[in-house]
């Protein structure tokens, strides 16, 4: 990886490398929870690859809009070829293979594609203009004479994007309209997809054909349907000469919108916003894999689109919404990942006003002292069923406050967070609830998992962990003590006092119910279901690596020891030790299987964060050994699975094999504050 963070994947024409360009996926996105994203190798694997997957208003959510375009090159002599696959002959069927892919890098981002054709180079890359749903795939001949024929032929199934592949697009396709150089193709009950083709001699030739049994190679491994079918409303043609461009036009917009900006202009325009990304973030990610992680992180930063009503009096009091996808391609925004990775994708690249948006927009939400735990697809209202990502607010809230000073926005939050522990000590829904008998949470109900160890197939709750549950307690004294000192200088002597008694009790409590002294860690949770949870997780390193610590500081260090000789990896904390019967190597196969290791053992990376933090506690000069816990994750990895980003989860014995969403916001964010936190000396 260059200085500049631009990730280089060369590639000899070897049939052996197909697999590895099939692995490694690609996605770009525009601001609004849209994407699009496949391959290196250009075939798609997932129901969710796609050309365009726009993210529409409610309640239609994100629809796949252009599943794919197949790419077909002619040189002068007349030989042709299929970009990321073999010269085609006269007769005979198109193959894949890895045979004229060049290159493949991530420029500020931006993917981009060098294929070589004897003595002819084309490049493609593909953005998405910000904030909207649209996308540019460009081409230029960068070496050779020309002109080049590129012939670009549409495949379609229109349908929300985490849509069964099997129904298939319509028998009759859809309706095509044609008229000056521009193309609209409509769905019944959608609004038209608009393309535009620019370049020299274009051209669009009808040609209604369906392609039957796609394989979707990565869905049928994982128990889902696999195979599908496209329709093809035709396809484009444009000639290339030596150093010239020609570009695709995708998108949902309006005509005024997409003809205001031509695709060379909208390349240029998001270069220049890439940049002022990186130069406003924290010094320390100003460059090489840092750098290419902040621009990772803005992925992640949405305006909901969806969710016009909220959207529409934010503006009215003057204020914004912004939200945290949690992961693509199939998450939304989930409180608690959004909290979590509030510092780390807005504080510390230089984004606060957003973060103070992010905020509002889960405080104009809360119910029965609760912030959402997700907002389903194309949905405004949200869903309560967590016990953990309210306390994350605390957390969030004191993070903002440190970067930004912002006490305007503490002072209006301070009845509603006084009103949230009111909630929590009489009890609230779920059975989330102060025990009066020694001040602890508690939270359980036997239909949901209520914390971060959330998976359920069905009726089955694979970790229920009802009871009292440790980085529960962890974050509740944490929030206890945060809102003290938060009344303490704004004022409120009494009030401070009284939350000050309820975080003693709370942490007097703790230590002595939490400590297993037989194991040496601390139970996973106390007062469950069969008693206390003997399991070493790593949610027992919420108890150091808070700023307020509820453990007895005379153990931290034993803490973490166990930790890291039972859960630590190359590429975060173990879900559980493998030690414990209930202990699953692998995440893989249909949705069952899955669920059952996801917090059985399988790795997650944003723990990685934690760790360190706890780690510097006891060791706070060793920020080199820190920063050593990040070495895969900052370097190999962002060359596998989604390049340049940081996969949801891996399994959890060597390889490591990354699994899960390809790209999760609070992997990007922990691993971006972890970095900071393990720069030698003050850059900021």
């Amino acid at each position: 990886m260059s200085d500049d963070g631009t990730i280089r994947l060369k590639f000899t024409g070897s049939p052996d490398e197909i697999d590895s360009m099939l692995m490694r996926e690609w996605i770009v996105t525009n601001g609004l929870g849209g994407y699009a994203s496949g391959t290196l190798a250009g075939i798609a694997t997932r129901r969710y690859h796609s050309l365009l997957t726009a993210s529409l208003t409610a309640p239609r959510g994100r629809y796949v809009m252009l599943s794919k375009v197949t790419e077909l090159v002619r040189v002068a002599s007349g030989k042709s070829w299929r970009l990321g696959g073999k010269e085609l002959a006269k007769q005979g069927p198109e193959q894949h293979s890895a045979g004229n892919l060049q290159e493949f890098r991530l420029e500020a981002g931006i993917p981009i594609w060098r294929y070589q054709f004897g003595e002819v180079v084309l490049e493609k890359w593909i953005l998405m203009p910000y904030r909207q749903n649209t996308v540019h795939i460009g081409y230029c001949l960068v070496e050779g004479e020309g002109p080049i024929r590129l012939k670009l032929r549409l495949g379609m199934h229109i349908r929300t994007h985490d849509a069964p592949l099997g129904p298939g697009p319509p028998e009759e396709g859809y309706a095509l309209n044609a008229y000056e150089g521009r193309y609209e193709i409509k769905a019944p009950g959608m609004p038209p997809l608009r393309l535009r083709l620019v370049g020299a001699k274009r051209a669009f030739t009808i040609e209604g054909q369906r392609f039957a049994d796609i394989r979707y190679r990565i869905e049928e491994s994982l128990g889902y349907e696999g195979q599908g079918d496209l329709w093809c409303p035709g396809y484009f043609r444009v000639d290339l000469l030596s150093g010239q461009e020609a570009a695709l036009v995708i998108s949902m917009e309006n005509w005024e919108t997409i003809l205001a900006l031509d695709p060379g202009a909208a390349f240029k325009a998001d270069l220049a916003r890439r940049q002022r990304l990186i130069d406003a973030a924290h010094p320390a990610l100003r460059q090489g894999a840092a750098a290419q992680l902040v621009l990772a992180a803005d992925q992640f930063i949405i305006t909901p689109v969806e969710r016009v009503a909220e959207s529409t009096r934010a503006r009215a009091a003057g204020d914004e919404i912004r939200t945290i996808i949690a992961g693509y391609h199939w998450f939304t925004d989930w409180g608690r990942d959004t909290m979590i990775s509030l510092e780390g994708l807005t504080l510390l690249t230089g984004r606060a006003a957003e973060a103070g948006y992010i905020l509002l927009a889960f405080a104009r939400h809360v119910r029965d002292g609760l912030i959402p735990n997700m907002f389903p697809e194309g949905s405004d209202e949200g869903l309560y069923h967590t016990a953990d990502a309210t306390l994350w607010f605390f957390h969030a809230l004191d993070r903002y406050i440190a970067m930004t000073g912002d006490r305007m926005t503490l002072r209006r939050f301070l009845p509603m967070l006084l009103d949230i522990i009111e909630k929590h000590l009489a009890g609230t829904r779920f059975g989330i609830g102060v025990d009066p008998a020694d001040g602890l949470l508690r939270q359980g109900d036997a239909r949901l998992p209520l914390t971060w160890m959330d998976a359920k197939m069905g009726d089955w709750v694979v970790t229920p962990r009802r009871g009292k549950p440790v980085e529960i307690n962890a974050l509740w004294y944490n929030a206890l003590c945060l809102l003290s000192g938060w009344l303490k200088e704004e004022g409120q002597a009494g009030p401070a006092e009284e939350i000050a008694k309820l975080a003693a009790r709370t942490r007097e409590s703790f230590n002595q119910r939490f400590w297993n002294e037989d194991a040496g860690y601390l139970f996973d949770v106390v007062d469950g279901e069969t008693g206390d949870d003997p399991a070493c997780r790593p949610n027992q390193i919420f108890a150091v690596s808070l700023p307020h610590a509820v453990l007895e500081e005379d153990r931290w260090q034993k803490v973490v020891d166990a930790v890291r000789e039972r859960l630590l990896t190359p590429v975060g904390l173990r879900s559980l030790s493998p030690d414990h019967p209930d202990y699953k190597p692998n995440y893989r196969g249909d949705l069952r299987s899955r669920d059952a290791a996801y917090h059985q053992g399988t790795v997650w990376p944003w723990l990685i964060g934690p760790f360190i933090d706890a780690w510097l506690k006891i060791y706070p000069q060793d920020r080199g050994k820190a920063r050593r816990f990040l070495s895969t994750l900052m370097g190999q990895h962002l060359q596998d699975a989604c390049v340049g980003s940081i996969s949801e989860v891996f399994d959890a014995e060597a390889p490591f094999t990354a699994r899960g969403c390809i790209t999760q916001a609070w992997s990007v964010a922990e691993v971006l504050r972890g970095w900071v936190k393990t720069t030698e000396g003050d850059l900021w």
